[in-house]
């Protein structure tokens, strides 16, 4: 029995780490979608000669004589650029197409101003679903370490399953929530930032994956309280059944023992009768012969 709940112990303290760390990673990443932006080219110069667009032909004329009309031979999706951008709960990051690395803003200040008080409810839900993760994973290394009783260690698991259960509802909220409001700002966020293609990213599958695991730490803790609990019951049955069984064998040894002592003390007081009997005979003879 000790064996079997430490194992249950141990592959829920397990679960909920992984929870925890998946879900800090998935809070501080910017990678929750991810996808295309279609942005106009740039024109050519000096500097940039690939990806960009030559007027006429001539890269200097575009540079000297500004009031000079020209002409491009670029049309349709031949005169966008499409640049890869990833987005977080805090940043949006895409491609610099005019320089090396990329540049970020602020993904609360690209969200409609509809969707902010819900962006940021999503950011308190984030913030107290890892506590919450904290608090459960530090429950339950309290009742796999230093657990000092079992009825100890069956209060600190109930615990830990509730705070577990809390913080994985305050999770699925809180990425329901966000997945909403990056649906609504493609669609009504600013123009030089509208996705023209986008999926979720791995920073989104690490999120749900956290919630997977935390939900299935709260059921594995709740299993191995409801297991112990059924096994205490148990025991505690078979105890009192068995307590039962002998109190019943000492009565009935009990009621044997005095109905056999009565039996001998009646057996001795015929016995003691009849001897007396005996005695008293002879001498009643010698008195009605006298």
């Amino acid at each position: 029995m000790k064996t079997n709940r430490r194992c249950r112990a141990l592959l829920a303290v397990s679960l909920n780490l992984m929870a925890l760390l998946f879900s800090t990673t998935a809070f501080i990443t910017t990678h929750w979608c991810e996808g295309t932006q279609r942005v106009p080219k740039p024109s050519c110069g000096k500097e940039k000669k690939t990806n960009c667009l030559n007027y006429s032909g001539n890269e200097t004329a575009n540079e000297t004589n500004q009031n000079v009309v020209h002409y491009s031979w670029e049309t349709g999706d031949d005169r966008f650029l499409f640049r890869y951008f990833h987005t977080g709960i805090w940043y949006s990051c895409e491609e610099n197409i005019n320089a090396a690395g990329e540049k970020c803003r602020s993904f609360i200040d690209l969200a409609p101003a509809s969707e902010k008080g819900v962006l940021w409810l999503s950011v308190v839900s984030e913030v107290l679903y890892i506590m919450l993760l904290v608090v459960g994973f530090s429950l339950m290394c309290l009742e796999l370490f230093h657990s000092s009783s079992v009825i100890d260690g069956l209060k600190l698991n109930a615990f830990a399953a509730v705070f577990t259960v809390l913080s994985g509802l305050l999770g699925m909220v809180a990425h329901m929530m966000y997945t909403q409001v990056f649906q609504v700002t493609v669609s009504l966020g600013p123009e030089d930032w509208r996705p023209h293609s986008w999926d979720y990213g791995w920073s989104f599958c690490l999120a749900w994956g956290s919630f997977t695991c935390c939900m299935a730490a709260s059921v594995t803790t709740l299993n191995s309280y409801t297991k112990t609990v059924i096994e205490f019951r148990h025991k505690r049955k078979i105890f009192e059944q068995g307590f039962r069984e002998e109190q019943n064998f000492l009565d009935q040894e009990a009621m044997k023992y005095f109905r056999e002592r009565t039996e001998e003390e009646r057996a001795e007081a015929g016995d003691l009768r009849l001897q007396c009997l005996h005695s008293c005979s002879p001498n009643r003879l010698h008195n009605t012969q006298l």
